[in-house]
């Protein structure tokens, strides 16, 4: 394993983590209304517009759930900061690469084993 000082790289891109996973949970609070089941209620609404609603309900859920998935990677990569081991290959141990950790922080492999 070579050694790299991570300690600027660390300092420019944990602040920016940290960011983007307030923005991520601050947005999932706020879009929760758009995802709850569009009820039937065939009296005030037709049928074409509640089929709207429900495609615009199902955007919603699938775009929560990217979002879910990022916030999930964000995390584990700030744990990773904490525990020391951010920066190097989940697969080889081999140091990923700042201009890689900086396209995305949350990345867990170099580019040979993502590959």
């Amino acid at each position: 394993m070579e050694e790299h000082d991570l300690t600027p790289l660390i300092d420019r891109l944990l602040p920016r983590m940290q960011a983007d996973l307030a923005e991520l949970k601050a947005n999932s609070a706020q879009t929760s209304a758009d995802r709850k089941p569009v009820e039937l209620d065939q009296q005030s609404v037709g049928r074409l517009s509640r089929i709207d609603a429900m495609q615009q309900q199902a955007m919603a859920a699938a775009q929560e759930a990217r979002h879910h998935g990022r916030a999930r990677a964000l995390e584990a990569a700030i744990a990773r900061v904490d525990s020391g081991d951010f920066g190097w290959c989940a697969d080889c141990g081999d140091f990923i690469g700042a201009q890689r950790l900086d396209l995305d922080p949350a990345i867990m492999k170099c580019r040979d084993c993502a590959s």
